[in-house]
């Protein structure tokens, strides 16, 4: 029988951690129950990741190698339709590491490395989100003045990270399951782009109503 490469293993290791971390949440997985989960000894694991943390911030470097991509497209964001399609991809990019924002207070209180890459994406976040609005303001889709833009990003932004967290409180038994994402993540992206509501051209502010309308009944919101 051919024996696995290594670099598959520690692969494999890291698909099998990020499932259950959503699924379970990062306290309540042991290295145990990775090494169990994927068949192989706890030895096999910790020659790869000697310790649970590494296997934290492996997942939490390709989480932020993917949000740092998409982060950049914020520039390219014109109108309602460009806005939604960069927050739900956000959205998603956040439901595939669900475990991070579900446990975030926790795993920052553990884990000093995070804390600090934490703070340099919220910050990222915010530019990018002011990236967007910038543009959308000089293609005429918004109209808003510096200082409600700065405090429109910010509440942006803390919908963004706590969105889940709020679906979790809400529904603890199924909020963060796999078939509940589409809903989720569409619920999140209208409550963002709400936000920009009053400072939305008349035209934008109705095609923004089309679009939440049009996954209502994915959501089981009325339509506008």
């Amino acid at each position: 029988m051919v024996k696995k490469a290594p670099r598959r293993t520690a692969e494999r290791i890291l698909e099998v951690t990020l499932d259950l971390f959503n699924r379970f949440g990062e306290p309540n997985v042991s290295t145990t129950l990775i090494s169990a989960e994927l068949g192989i000894s706890p030895g096999n694991l910790y020659y790869h990741y000697p310790a649970k943390d590494e296997l934290i911030n492996a997942l939490f470097d390709r989480y932020e190698h993917a949000l740092n991509e998409l982060l950049g497209a914020a520039d390219n964001v014109r109108n309602v339709e460009d806005a939604w399609f960069f927050v739900h991809t956000l959205f998603e990019i956040i439901w595939q590491y669900r475990f991070l924002y579900r446990d975030l207070n926790d795993l920052l209180s553990k884990n000093r490395r995070l804390e600090t890459h934490v703070q340099a994406i919220l910050a990222r976040k915010t530019r990018a989100v002011r990236a967007m609005l910038d543009g959308m303001g000089r293609s005429g889709a918004v109209r808003i003045d510096a200082c409600d833009q700065e405090a429109t990003a910010t509440s942006m932004v803390v919908v963004l990270t706590y969105w889940l967290s709020f679906e979790y409180v809400r529904d603890p038994r199924r909020a963060l399951e796999p078939e509940s994402a589409q809903a989720a993540l569409l619920r999140g992206a209208h409550h963002v782009l709400t936000l920009l509501t009053p400072y939305l051209e008349d035209g934008q502010r109705k095609h923004l109503q089309q679009i939440v309308g049009a996954y209502a009944p994915v959501t089981g919101r009325a339509t506008p």
